[in-house]
């Protein structure tokens, strides 16, 4: 049994065993991953990319073999339904874009050489690259950020959200089973203060971190001392605008499943919907009649909603609600019990809050749970200045049968991805991040490769030529 000191507890939300009692790495242990993952990145580098991309096929592979096991681990550390716990169509989705995009992106580009010099960009690997990935999409997010890393000819280490350390262990299992050499993939279970020791310390020469605002904050004033360079995906306080053209019903029935999927809990989860005046009435009746017909239950029995991540994050989110009803906000489905485990433990039912306004928190926060407020809007320029009106800048989405009047919102929204009719996805093809407080860089699409190569610009010219 590890000491408590170097010991953390997996405890289950869905009914508050601890799965697993697990160790972090002490010094020695971590500087033993660190010397494997240099002694791998050298020889994993020099790979022809066929040569890379055929191993982490079989990494991808790996990972679809242990398929019911990843998502017996997603259902009980976080707590998703059964039906929705398999993230591995995912994984083989994006791996599948990234390994086709690999030869354009990775490959050399050679420039005009009209003055007799050759000039040709090349895209590099950093060298050994850390992910730093959240709880909420554990096994798709941390497979991304390791598919793409390898692909790119990194060594890479992967440290999972303690909640979610032992799909980490799962992944490891995987990409030695696959044959990827030794230390070319390893997980490693840090405390924060290690990581940002190790950052300060240039241990890796680059990090990608998918998580909480205040935690992309720390990562990367460790990252700047050590001059690592850093991605982040952090939070959001996503809105939608619902323009009295759009189709009601079908986008209540969106607008529901944006804010309560995965028990609110995606970085893209729908927190804001402001919606015309004249149709908001209408709106309001169309998204409480659907959020009341969701059922909150027990994960095995296949229910629209589980538990959130904790029995804190309950109690937080519970806080903020009650809070801002004190201050003067207006439950739309008082009393509502969305089955009967709903207000124990980990349980919240899904809520819709009216009224609400700065400075109630729940205005300007990140709830990351089952929870959305509603508010009426006259115009579009006021939409537009509600929108922006946030400090996160993740996602936004524009309802409506005016495609023209859309792109015009489009161009005017401040966020790293605008939907129209489409709200809570990380599209397969493009680039995804945030803007203003949800992050800096992007992954995915014709970015997927940006966060872990150098460009290196090379110049040739001919012995003599003047």
């Amino acid at each position: 049994m590890p000491s408590s000191a170097h010991a953390f507890d997996i405890v289950s939300p869905v009914d508050g065993r601890t799965l697993a009692t697990l160790a972090y790495a002490n010094a020695a242990e971590t500087e033993r991953a660190l010397q494997r993952a240099q002694a791998a990145a050298p020889a994993w580098r020099g790979l022809a990319l066929d040569q890379r991309l055929a191993a982490v096929e079989g990494f991808v592979v790996a990972m679809q073999a242990r398929r019911a096991e990843f998502a017996e681990r997603v259902l009980w550390q976080i707590g998703r339904p059964q039906q929705f716990a398999d993230e591995l169509g995912r994984v083989r989705a994006r791996w599948d874009e990234t390994r086709r995009l690999a030869p354009q992106l990775l490959g050399d580009v050679e420039l005009a050489a009209g003055d007799g010099i050759r000039r040709t960009l090349r895209r590099e690997p950093k060298g050994i690259a850390l992910g730093i990935c959240a709880w909420n999409y554990p096994v798709a997010m941390a497979a991304e950020m390791a598919t793409t890393a390898l692909a790119a000819g990194n060594a890479f280490v992967l440290k999972h959200a303690p909640q979610t350390a032992l799909i980490a262990d799962l992944m490891a299992d995987a990409a030695a089973a696959a044959g990827l050499p030794e230390g070319v993939f390893q997980a490693l279970h840090l405390p924060h203060e290690a990581v940002a020791r190790l950052l300060a310390q240039r241990r890796f020469h680059a990090v990608q971190f998918i998580g909480s605002e205040r935690g992309g904050r720390q990562v990367l004033a460790a990252a700047g001392a050590g001059l690592v360079a850093a991605g982040l995906e952090l939070g959001g306080k996503d809105a939608a605008y619902v323009r009295a053209d759009a189709d009601l019903d079908w986008t209540a029935q969106q607008l529901v499943e944006g804010a309560y999927s995965n028990s609110g809990q995606s970085c893209c989860s729908v927190e804001r919907i402001y919606v015309e005046r004249s149709v908001y009435p209408r709106f309001v009746d169309a998204f409480v009649d659907r959020a009341r017909a969701l059922r909150l239950d027990h994960p095995l029995t296949a229910p629209d909603l589980g538990p959130v991540v904790g029995v804190a994050a309950a109690e937080r989110i519970r806080g903020e609600i009650a809070a801002a009803i004190a201050a003067g906000a207006r439950s739309a489905m008082p009393g509502h019990r969305a089955g009967e485990l709903a207000g124990r433990g980990a349980y919240l039912s899904p809520e819709v809050l009216l009224d609400v306004r700065a400075p109630m928190a729940i205005a300007d926060e990140e709830s990351f749970g089952p929870v959305v407020a509603l508010a009426p809007v006259e115009s579009d320029a006021q939409a537009l200045a509600a929108v922006n009106d946030s400090r996160y800048g993740l996602t936004a989405s524009v309802w409506t049968r005016d495609l023209d009047a859309a792109a015009e919102l489009v161009g005017a929204i401040e966020a790293g991805t605008v939907f129209v009719n489409r709200c809570d996805h990380a599209d397969l093809y493009l680039p995804w991040g945030g803007s203003k407080a949800s992050g800096l860089g992007r992954i995915g699409g014709s970015a997927s490769f940006d966060e872990w190569t150098e460009c290196k610009s090379v110049h040739v010219r001919r012995a003599g030529q003047s």
